[in-house]
């Protein structure tokens, strides 16, 4: 019963596989909800700011902040790229770095060079394995993002483009849609279209600012490019851990089924070495 006993031995180690899988989908689900509840309370922060730095952007004609000026040609680009520390997701990091590499290719051939800022350890061994050129990156924030870990490698992608290094600015991370789908998405950060925010929102504000227009705008517009990466690194841990859940029940129900299939396998190696045996004992009297 050679066949048998490695057989058995299958059977065992992708059952202790299943019980790991099982657990990781647990904790996942368990992840997932405080994750997609955060996520959920920083949207209408971040949409509210949004509409109030466009109003801010396009209420004091005196004063026009960088983070609005449009360049009249872009030579450089920077980009912030939001992928998940550990993997273990389905293809939630593939299709983001999908993504990525179609617009590195699309920039490449209209001799853009770009500035990377990476945002979780899968895209940046991404961009190294690439060659890319890695302005600044963070990596190990856990389940739960701190803006003071964020702060640091976002101000280098914001003091390039004042000081005009880089022509505008780009932002890629996972959109939680449902549980079941996540979709990667890229957003122009700078520069901000103004109008086009003005345009969408209901009302027109005029401000009374204290001490001074510059300061307050300027303050407000660095604190709205920092809102909208924040929401973007929670849309992604959102997104890891449902596509965690997802991929480690799909692991779970394969085991399973390799399980069945395998004892099935058992049964009928066994059942032909009991059948042999009882043939050449039937054999073995006859003959006597």
């Amino acid at each position: 019963m050679a066949a048998g006993k490695e057989i058995r031995s299958k059977i065992k180690s992708v059952e202790n596989t299943r019980k790991i899988t099982r657990a990781m989908e647990m904790v996942a689900a368990a992840k997932m909800r405080k994750a997609q509840e955060r996520m959920r309370h920083a949207r209408p922060y971040a949409e509210k700011i949004g509409h109030v730095a466009a109003h801010f952007s396009q209420a004091h004609p005196e004063y026009r902040h960088p983070f609005v000026v449009s360049r009249g040609t872009t030579k450089r680009v920077g980009l912030i790229l939001v992928t998940t520390d550990k993997g273990l997701c389905g293809g939630l990091n593939t299709n983001a770095l999908r993504l990525v590499l179609n617009k590195l290719k699309a920039w490449d051939e209209q001799k853009i060079e770009v500035d990377v800022c990476a945002v979780g350890n899968k895209g940046l061994g991404f961009l190294q394995r690439l060659g890319a050129n890695v302005a600044s990156h963070v990596t190990g924030l856990g389940d739960t993002p701190h803006m003071e870990r964020l702060i640091g490698p976002i101000q280098v992608m914001l003091d390039a483009y004042k000081e005009g290094r880089i022509d505008a600015l780009y932002l890629v991370y996972s959109k939680f849609v449902s549980t079941m789908k996540q979709e990667p998405s890229i957003t122009q950060l700078l520069p901000l279209n103004a109008a086009e925010a003005v345009e969408k929102a209901q009302h027109h504000w005029d401000y009374i600012y204290e001490p001074e227009a510059h300061v307050v705008v300027d303050s407000l517009m660095v604190r709205y490019i920092e809102a909208l990466i924040y929401q973007a690194v929670a849309e992604n841990l959102a997104c890891e851990q449902s596509a965690r859940m997802v991929a480690m029940k799909a692991a779970s129900d394969n085991a399973k089924d390799v399980v069945d299939e395998l004892k099935l396998v058992y049964n009928k190696t066994r059942q032909a070495a009991i059948t042999q045996e009882i043939s050449e004992i039937v054999a073995g009297a006859a003959a006597v």
